[in-house]
């Protein structure tokens, strides 16, 4: 018999998109919930048109960024507008434990699905919405990215190098922290509604999910009356210790090739020139003391540089390890991938076949359990991949009645 995992026999009905919402249903899947994500054809998920590609070859089921965030989950098409699409949603609802969305706050009222809608379909529901502002307050109705609540939060005005603009993320990344909360209140409803059997909706704010991250800088402002945007801050790669010096990113051999050096005490500072040959410049008066390198910073950086540009980032970071010295080499895509054996040996890299691209390798769930926990059991679902499974054995339509619902493109 298959064993059990953390969250079997919990169903969810899964209507979100792009990155924030798959990003929570992928970790419920992941614990062995039964997630059905439902799509309509004609207006998919963006996310299954964002490169990078299977064999560098588009396609709606070849995205490697909707694979890896949809994996474990069952996939149905289903158009809401339709009458019958929208009752087929209902009872959906009805025989699940949990339903989430990441859609403006109006979306689901204009359904006639808001919280008290899906109540009389089962009682004890738990509703998951995922905006960027959540459903109250003067901003509720306005939609958002993960980059713009990454801006709003304040996270991008954090982000940067000292005496220049705002950099921004260049990334989604309060996509994925929108999704880790509400992965986490999801099953923290669910323990309550163990406990008591009580269902509830949970509403998150994005915005927020990136406010309780400027907390320091906030409180710096509060109490000491100090704008993060001042001199020598934000840091960039410098170290905010006022006395440490090295502390950067140093160029090596090769193509954007990079090692990061940090020299905290004088021991390092010495394990570090006689990893370097001891130049002469390591004993210049400049040089002496951690006060005086973190005044002559500039000069210091660009001499290690010109010795690490002689060498390999892996043999900088190996020979100033050995020396007592903290280094590590940056890591690109391919040294995680394929060269990193720490992730090996944990299994990280879990392989699944996927229906169209073949075998498929996923990053895996980052916590090992010792007893029943994550698994990988099957890949993305292709568009409409499970609708006879879903509609015809889960729901029971007759064949017939399946049969003139998809000639009506209802699915």
């Amino acid at each position: 018999m298959e064993q059990r995992q953390p969250l079997s026999g919990v169903r969810v009905v899964d209507l979100t998109w792009i990155v924030a919402g798959p990003q929570c249903t992928r970790i419920l899947a992941d614990l062995g919930a039964e997630v059905i994500k439902v799509e309509y054809a004609d207006s998919s998920d963006y996310i299954r048109r964002a490169p990078p590609f299977a064999d560098d070859e588009p396609g709606p089921n070849r995205s490697g960024f909707f694979n890896n965030l949809n994996r474990n989950k069952l996939g149905v098409t289903l158009n809401v507008a339709h009458p019958d699409g929208l009752d087929l949603l209902k009872r959906l609802i009805s025989i699940s434990d949990v339903f989430i969305e990441n859609f403006s706050s109006r979306v689901l009222t204009r359904w006639g699905l808001d919280y008290p809608e899906q109540r009389k379909l089962r009682p004890d529901i738990i509703y998951a919405s995922l905006s960027g502002f959540g459903h109250s307050g003067r901003h509720q109705d306005y939609t958002t990215w993960g980059p713009t609540a990454q801006a709003l939060s304040g996270l991008t005005f954090m982000s940067g190098l000292p005496g220049q603009m705002p950099a921004g993320w260049g990334y989604s990344f309060l996509d994925h922290t929108a999704g880790y909360y509400a992965a986490t209140a999801i099953m923290m409803a669910l323990h309550h509604r163990h406990r008591t059997g009580q269902g509830q909706w949970v509403d998150i704010s994005q915005v927020e999910t990136g406010m309780v991250m400027t907390g320091p800088a906030l409180l710096d402002y509060t109490v000491n009356d100090r704008p993060y945007r001042r001199d020598g801050n934000p840091p960039g790669n410098r170290s905010m210790h006022p006395r440490v010096a090295p502390h950067n990113v140093y160029q090596c051999l090769g193509d954007d090739r990079w090692c990061a050096i940090s020299v905290f005490t004088d021991e390092e500072w010495a394990g570090l020139c006689d990893a370097m040959g001891q130049p002469s410049w390591t004993r210049e008066v400049r040089f002496a003391t951690g006060e005086v390198r973190v005044e002559n910073e500039e000069e210091l950086d660009g001499l290690i540089g010109d010795w690490t540009l002689r060498h390999e980032a892996e043999e900088v970071m190996t020979t100033l390890q050995a020396a007592g010295v903290k280094a590590g080499v940056v890591q690109t895509s391919a040294d995680k991938v394929d060269r990193d054996p720490q992730l090996r040996a944990r299994g990280f890299f879990p392989v699944a076949d996927h229906p169209e691209i073949g075998p498929y390798e996923f990053e895996g769930f980052p916590a090992l359990f010792s007893g029943t926990g994550a698994a990988l059991h099957r890949a993305s679902p292709v568009l409409g991949q499970d609708n006879e499974l879903i509609y015809r054995e889960l729901l029971g339509l007759e064949e017939v009645d399946y049969h003139q619902l998809a000639e009506e493109a209802v699915f």
